[in-house]
């Protein structure tokens, strides 16, 4: 395609009136035919001088970067806050969004399946409170809160009366008497759980008032994925031990999977066969029904509601063990005793909290990683956005709340929130459904629950498990995009399974923001090219087409020129360039060895206005000839550099002094350097730095192409040193308009 820069004036209209829907005049007509190729395809045609930045911003008047001020932004702020129905509302809304959801609730499309799910997630909350690796890190607390300096354990013995009796040696009888001895460590425990829920509310109400949510942010998608898959892992631990039938130890921290494994397929032999049995078929049934009836998509629009396959499974789990016995008679281990009743409110103990600070902050900055990750990967599937803050703040009022009534920590999880999707939940009423199933179980129906077995409810939760192991199948498409992403998914999963959740998590974070500083630090350059026949460069590497300006190189690095990446800037510009220091060096040398070359001769030099020769004196013979010397001075094959700063999105001081040496240093060997398309907060801090008394305002450019154009005007008219007092104006033009329809040849008119 054919592309001429046509501008007859600085302010002439663009051309492209003539497909207005007027009438158009003959002259109108012939216009409009010539912006069509041959073949009928429209190309552009515009005309106009080379501008510098300087006289583009004389011709059309810049005005300033719009800037907020403090002030301003707070008395913004202050007039959101406005004392109307609408604003309160508002505020109501973004506070409680429940009362949203509700508003706009479809009793007949969502009522069901959120009643299914919340009674299915309810009745697995009976056994199994929060999610398991909150309870580790709970369990792991309070381990450590009890050997600390402010922890007492108190140890009560009393005497008490045996029914046996011993005889002395009159043939009396005497009672017997033990001595029987009690702690207070669940007590302390209880109270240790309650201050450790207490902060982690305190420090997520803190994260949620000061906005800190975002920090999500460097929550990636690979390292939620990576991280999400690896907290599975822990699940599926926790779980497969019900599958067996099987009791193992309890480990924590650091490499505890691997500890809870080697004493796992320890202790294999022990499975209890009738446990392995009744969990394989529950699995089956699940799987079976799941896959090919609810997900069938031939099945599934005949429904009304998927099949709660769950649910039926922890009925008919609970009503065959009671009729079987299958405790009794096979060894199958069952949920148990149900404690009825509601805790009386009680004070956390207060004292304890500057103990267990360290693992409250920790616990509250994974139970938010967890639940935030949760519910991206939730958010995703169903095409709506999560507030980060708002779960905070959410988070933080339920712990704080519960610490009062000897509760752990809240979290999401993993396992029950799948659950609860695959069941058919749609809304936050699944929670209140949920929560209260538990209340009534709390208060009347427990016993009820007494023959769940457990391997029921561990098959339930291992099916569940099945889409966070389907991101497993996401590694072989994340390598072919990212060879990054691909190692920050599986550094996060490994980590978060060898060392722990906290852990992992931690490294994924770090691992993920150091590749950002890489990719920042490290950003991808190249040298640019023309386009034959257009005002377009692109990068020679890609774009076999594209061809160099001769004397001319355009080097673009795409990313700001700023303190972590300065380095690599000048280190690459040196490398697909020259380097000036080097250079400089090597002509200074060459001069120095032709110098010495002169004077091994006994000569005598006459040197006139145009050049210089030799006058060899040979006994009576005189021979004069003109000196030449062996050794050449280096020449680097380029005489202007432009700068393509159209990637630059800021530029820092030490951008700006990296710039100045670069400029100076490449001055020294003739080679001038041109910036081109530099964005205006870039131009303000050229000011603000004093840069243009290093480099002319004239060596600024709108487009590459400018740039371009006027380095070869400089060359046509021998290599003026003065900066361009031709550009904008209209003697220019020629050279403009011959450039541009001809590639990289200029017209010796100026």
């Amino acid at each position: 395609m054919n592309r001429r820069r046509h501008y007859k004036k600085p302010h002439s209209k663009w051309i492209h009136h003539i497909f207005g829907k007027k009438k158009m005049s003959s002259d109108d007509v012939e216009s409009r035919e010539s912006l069509l190729e041959p073949n009928g395809h429209a190309k552009v045609v515009v005309e106009r001088p080379v501008f510098s930045q300087q006289k583009f911003d004389e011709g059309f008047s810049p005005g300033a970067r719009p800037q907020t001020t403090f002030k301003e932004s707070l008395l913004k702020s202050c007039k959101k806050c406005q004392c109307s129905k609408d604003c309160f509302l508002s505020f109501l809304y973004r506070i409680f969004p429940f009362i949203g959801i509700m508003k706009d609730y479809n009793i007949r499309t969502d009522l069901t399946g959120d009643i299914v799910s919340g009674l299915t997630v309810g009745i697995m909350h009976i056994p199994q409170g929060t999610f398991a690796v909150a309870c580790l890190m709970m369990g792991s607390a309070i381990e450590k809160g009890l050997k600390s300096p402010g922890v007492h354990i108190i140890t009560t013995c009393v005497n008490e009366s045996s029914a046996m009796a011993t005889m002395n040696l009159t043939n009396q009888s005497l009672p017997l008497y033990t001595l029987s001895c009690s702690d207070n460590t669940e007590s302390v425990k209880l109270e240790i759980a309650m201050a450790v829920t207490f902060v982690v509310g305190l420090i997520q109400l803190l994260m949620g008032v000061t906005r800190l949510g975002f920090v999500t942010t460097y929550l990636s998608d690979p390292l939620i994925s990576g991280f999400t898959t690896g907290a599975a892992c822990h699940v599926f631990t926790s779980q497969i031990k019900h599958v067996f039938g099987i009791t193992t130890d309890r480990y924590s921290g650091a490499f505890k999977l691997i500890y809870t494994y080697i004493d796992f397929f320890g202790k294999l032999a022990h499975t209890n066969a009738v446990t392995l049995i009744a969990s394989v078929l529950c699995m089956a049934m699940i799987y079976i029904v799941k896959e090919y009836i609810n997900n069938n998509p031939k099945i599934k629009p005949r429904l009304k509601m998927p099949v709660p396959i769950e649910l039926i499974a922890v009925v008919l789990g609970t009503v065959i063990s009671y009729f079987v016995d299958i405790n009794n008679n096979y060894g199958v281990k069952i949920v148990g005793d149900i404690p009825t009743g509601l805790p009386v409110p009680t004070v956390p103990n207060f004292s304890l909290m500057p103990d267990v600070i360290a693992d409250a902050f920790a616990l509250a900055v994974v139970v938010f990683a967890i639940s935030v990750s949760m519910g991206k990967i939730l958010a995703r599937r169903h095409g709506y956005e999560i507030e980060s803050n708002q779960e905070l703040i959410a988070y933080a009022i339920t712990n704080i709340g519960s610490s009062f009534f000897s509760s752990f920590a809240s979290s999401a999880s993993l396992s029950r929130s799948l659950i609860q999707e695959h069941v058919g939940g749609v809304t936050q009423l699944t929670g209140l459904v949920s929560s209260a199933l538990l209340l009534l179980v709390l208060l009347v129906l427990g016993p009820y629950f007494k023959t769940l077995p457990k391997c029921v409810l561990a098959a339930i939760i291992i099916v569940a498990l099945k889409g966070m192991f389907r991101q497993f199948l996401e590694l072989p498409k994340l390598w072919k995009l990212s060879k990054i992403d691909f190692l920050i998914w599986i550094l996060s999963f490994l980590a978060t399974v060898i060392l722990d959740v906290d852990l992992g998590l931690l490294f994924g974070v770090i691992v993920a923001i150091f590749t950002v500083v890489y990719r920042v630090q490290r950003p991808y350059v190249c040298v640019l090219g023309q386009m034959p026949g257009t005002d377009i460069y692109r990068d020679i590497s890609v774009y076999k087409e594209a061809q160099e300006i001769p004397r001319v190189k355009i080097f673009r690095f795409e990313n700001a020129l700023f303190f972590v990446s300065v380095e690599h800037f000048k280190n690459m510009l040196f490398k697909f360039t020259c380097n000036p220091r080097h250079v400089k060096q090597d002509i200074e040398a060459a001069r120095y060895r032709i110098q010495k070359e002169k004077d091994k001769f006994d000569k005598i030099t006459f040197k006139n206005s145009t050049d210089e020769v030799e006058m060899t004196v040979n006994g009576n013979e005189t021979q004069i000839s003109e000196f030449q010397s062996s050794i050449v001075e280096p020449e680097v094959g380029f005489d202007t550099i432009i700068l393509d700063c159209s990637t630059w999105s800021f530029i820092d001081a030490m951008g700006v002094k990296a710039l100045t040496s670069v400029i100076n240093d490449f001055r020294e060997i003739d080679v001038k350097i041109h910036l081109a398309f530099c964005k205006a907060g870039i131009r303000e801090m050229f000011e603000k730095t004093g840069f243009f008394g290093c480099l002319d305002r004239h060596n600024l450019f709108v487009t590459v192409h400018d740039a371009v154009l006027h380095a070869q005007h400089q060359k046509t008219n021998g290599d003026s040193d003065s900066d361009s007092p031709q550009d904008g104006a209209p003697g220019s033009l020629a050279v403009v308009v011959q450039s541009a329809s001809s590639g990289s040849e200029t017209d010796d008119k100026s």
